[in-house]
This record gives C-alpha cells, sequence and structure tokens, in this order.
C-alpha cells in the first residue's frame, strides 16, 4: 500500500519518545504522550485518522483488531526504527527545514534571523552560528550546533538501509 506522505498523522505511545522527536524533525506530525493509556491511544487514533506507533505487541494487536492502521516498531537503534518506518510509509529520510516539526511540542517551527533571538541564546551560539529555526508554539530555538553530526550519521544510516532493502 502507497501512503501520501502529506496527510499521514501519527500517534506514538509512551515508549516512543526519542523515535517521535526523530520524526518530527523530519516533517512528521506525531501526537506524542509519555503517560496516554492504550484505550485513550486508541480513540485519539480513530478521532484524528493517525495511525498507531508502538512497541507493545498488545496494543499492536489490539488496535488491529479493531481496524486501526498500527505499525509494531521493533528496531534496536533509531536509525533502523527510522528505515522500517521510511519503508513502510514512504518518509523522506531527507531533513527539510521548510516542514520540519518540533521535535518537543509538534508544531511547525520557521526561520528567525539572528537578531531576533539574540537575548536568547547563549552568546558562544551567536558567535559560531548564523541559521536559526524557532518554534511557533513553544518558542524553543534551533540551530545546526555539534549535536547535528549526530543526526546527518543516523539519517545516512537509516537512508543506506533502506537503500539495501
Amino acid at each position: 500500500m502507497s501512503w501520501s506522505v502529506e496527510r499521514l498523522k501519527f500517534i506514538a505511545d509512551g515508549m516512543l519518545g526519542k523515535l517521535t522527536r526523530w520524526l518530527r524533525m523530519l516533517g512528521q506530525d506525531v501526537k506524542y504522550s509519555k503517560s496516554i493509556e492504550d484505550d485513550e491511544l486508541i480513540r485519539t487514533a480513530k478521532a484524528e485518522g493517525r495511525v498507531i506507533l508502538t512497541r507493545d505487541l498488545k496494543l499492536y494487536q489490539q488496535a488491529m483488531t479493531k481496524g486501526f492502521t498500527a505499525f509494531l516498531v521493533e528496531g534496536s537503534t533509531e536509525a533502523e526504527k527510522l528505515t522500517d518506518l521510511a519503508k513502510r510509509f514512504n518518509i523522506s529520510l531527507e531533513f527539510d527545514v521548510t516542514t520540519s516539526r518540533c521535535p518537543k511540542c509538534n508544531s511547525r517551527i520557521i526561520s528567525v534571523s539572528k537578531e531576533e533571538i539574540m537575548n536568547e541564546i547563549p552568546e558562544a551560539t551567536s558567535t559560531y552560528y548564523d541559521d536559526f529555526w524557532k518554534c511557533s508554539d513553544c518558542g524553543q530555538i534551533y540551530w545546526h550546533g555539534s549535536h547535528w553530526k549526530r543526526i546527518e550519521k543516523t539519517l545516512r544510516e537509516a537512508r543506506e538501509a533502506l537503500e539495501k532493502r
């Protein structure tokens, strides 16, 4: 089955916080709460037309029995999990800031000038970086800092694994 990336929305169970952040960075709309109960997760998936992402076999089976689209996340590394999801749902493993969402709250992020956020970032950050993005809802500020190499490495590993499948 081919999935439309533009319209796909997910809801992730409490075991998938890190994966949720990755998917949001990749532009996916992912609802997440650490404390959501299985019944509420299924009700939300139904009400909002979301695909259920879970590591819980019982929840996966329950969702599938009730006719919901669900995906059992089985990979052990983030790259493996991303590869599996990209294969199943045709998710791009390329970071695109124009479609990216806030990893923390799922809202859109927008490009901002350094001058707009100078008082909100460390001085050293403003010295070494020029490109910044800000969440349109929670106000979190992002830039391609020292962690960016690890992000690129994980995405590269996932892309390479996907090409081998």
